[in-house]
């Protein structure tokens, strides 16, 4: 496979949101109902590379995945965690693109003085042709840990559905860490 690892700019986003699409419209791994204009999703992608990395792969010049690094939450003890996502376009899975988008995301987090990722993923234990478990297969692969389990919190296609938090440590938790860098300011 030649498949490159870029980070991902705001004009990428009509091809990026091609991929998301079909998550949003036919599976339970987003709880988002309604795809988002071209807009809001290029917004997106502005606003998570103000301080978090987002990449994109690509093979023969085109972007067949993407993964990305956000808030786990707005307030400022939570600074040195960060919520992994990765979406491949549904004909691609299976093929290592979201192992090496995440790796990629984890190296950068680790540069940035990250410590914690925290991956909140849809859950229900059964196939059920919206959802199946290979969202939480693929991260025990990558070395996360179940941390949580919240029972029935999002209703999609007529069914509750439940989340499940997995975690990896990247990074080592000092008595007083190091401040988080800003994607932009990390240093090629």
């Amino acid at each position: 496979m030649s498949l490159s690892i870029r980070t991902a700019r705001p004009e990428d986003a009509e091809a990026l949101l091609e991929i998301y699409a079909p998550y949003v419209r036919e599976t339970a791994i987003t709880f988002e109902y309604e795809v988002p204009s071209l807009e809001e999703f290029r917004g997106r992608i502005e606003n998570i590379l103000s301080r978090y990395p987002y990449l994109a792969a690509e093979e023969d010049g085109r972007i067949v995945g993407y993964a990305y690094l956000s808030a786990f939450h707005p307030r400022a003890a939570y600074g040195w965690c960060a919520e992994p996502s990765v979406y491949v376009e549904m004909g691609q899975r299976g093929r290592g693109i979201g192992r090496r988008l995440y790796e990629g995301l984890e190296r950068i987090g680790e540069f940035q003085n990250l410590t914690n990722l925290n991956a909140c993923i849809a859950y229900i234990g059964h196939a059920d042709g919206h959802l199946n478990d290979a969202s939480v297969r693929f991260h025990e692969r990558m070395g996360y840990v179940k941390a949580a389990h919240l029972h029935r919190c999002g209703y999609k296609f007529g069914t509750w559905y439940d989340m499940i938090y997995m975690e990896k440590m990247i990074g080592t938790h000092k008595k007083v860490p190091e401040a988080v860098i800003p994607f932009p300011e990390l240093k090629a």
